[in-house]
């Protein structure tokens, strides 16, 4: 159980990377003489990819922050579980793990609002999508 919210939070870090990995990938390969000049070195063909990407990293962001939201009660489940037993150590780690996730995924979301920001496309990240259940 915690290995898969491990595995989330590590998809999630990795959808993060992605962003910013691709943005500095392609500002360091249109410097000339590979010099990093910051935001000022990326060109208009950087934001044209990110934006042309934008809708698919949007879907996995959000079927990620799904299948995270799906696991987050039974793992908050295991640390209550965990403190009922007296387990106080097992129940703080559960908890330190819980909250790195949170983290993780709050700052996925400013990332993609910023990518969303930046393109000028209307996104849809404050309201994730509903699952029926």
């Amino acid at each position: 159980m915690i290995r898969r919210i491990i595995a989330g939070a590590a998809l999630a870090g990795a959808l993060t990377m992605g962003l910013a990995g691709a943005a500095g990938a392609a500002g360091a390969a249109g410097a000339p003489g590979g010099t990093s000049g910051g935001t000022s070195s990326v060109g208009h063909g950087t934001k044209a990819s990110l934006c042309a990407r934008l809708p698919k990293l949007e879907s996995r962001v959000h079927s990620l922050e799904a299948k995270v939201n799906a696991r987050l009660p039974k793992a908050e489940a295991r640390e209550a579980t965990a403190r009922a037993h007296g387990h106080t150590k097992l129940a703080d780690a559960i908890a330190r793990r819980i909250q790195r996730v949170q983290q993780r995924e709050a700052k996925v979301d400013a990332r993609l609002s910023k990518a969303e920001a930046r393109c000028g496309a209307s996104g849809s990240t404050s309201t994730p999508p509903t699952t029926g259940a």
